[in-house]
């Protein structure tokens, strides 16, 4: 994938409305896990946009989170040949159609040391889909990241190559 353009697409464009993903109260793992994202507008908007057979335009936000509305953005169009990286939590076992698949992984008391205080509400989400997706074994590549400063990638499936 080197020398092609990349196009970034952040799902915190794709949360769906305060009143959708707070119906359970703002502090609610589960509504975290499930709710938060809209999966179908993030494959709707964007992957099938620029996927085979689509126009090769995608939405680069649909919800503006901090003003609880419509972002009111136009469609853009994706370099050709290009590159669409989606970062974003959660994201394994929603159906979402990827090409390649690149986790990050922070071990369970890694994620509770660094996690910001005020966010620790969200760790049992985070659990839950560790332990309901296994993102690890889905993944193509795996960054290894509980020490940040001393990343280490994991290749897997095709992305390992041939065995030696």
């Amino acid at each position: 994938m080197l020398g092609r353009a990349a196009v970034v697409v952040p799902t915190a464009g794709f949360l769906r409305p305060a009143s959708l993903r707070f119906e359970h109260g703002r502090t609610d793992p589960d509504a975290r896990y499930t709710d938060w994202l809209d999966a179908g507008a993030l494959a709707r908007e964007v992957l099938d946009r620029v996927g085979p057979g689509g126009p090769g335009e995608y939405l680069p936000v649909l919800w503006d989170v901090a003003r609880d509305r419509a972002a009111r953005v136009g469609y853009e169009p994706a370099p050709p040949g290009g590159v669409l990286l989606v970062p974003g939590p959660l994201l394994q076992g929603v159906g979402l159609a990827f090409d390649v698949v690149v986790h990050l992984r922070v071990a369970p008391p890694a994620r509770r040391r660094r996690f910001p205080a005020e966010q620790a509400w969200e760790l049992p989400a985070f659990d839950r889909y560790d332990d309901e997706v296994d993102p690890v074994a889905l993944a193509d590549a795996v960054v290894l990241a509980d020490r940040p400063e001393h990343p280490a990638l994991v290749l897997q499936g095709r992305l390992a190559g041939p065995p030696r």
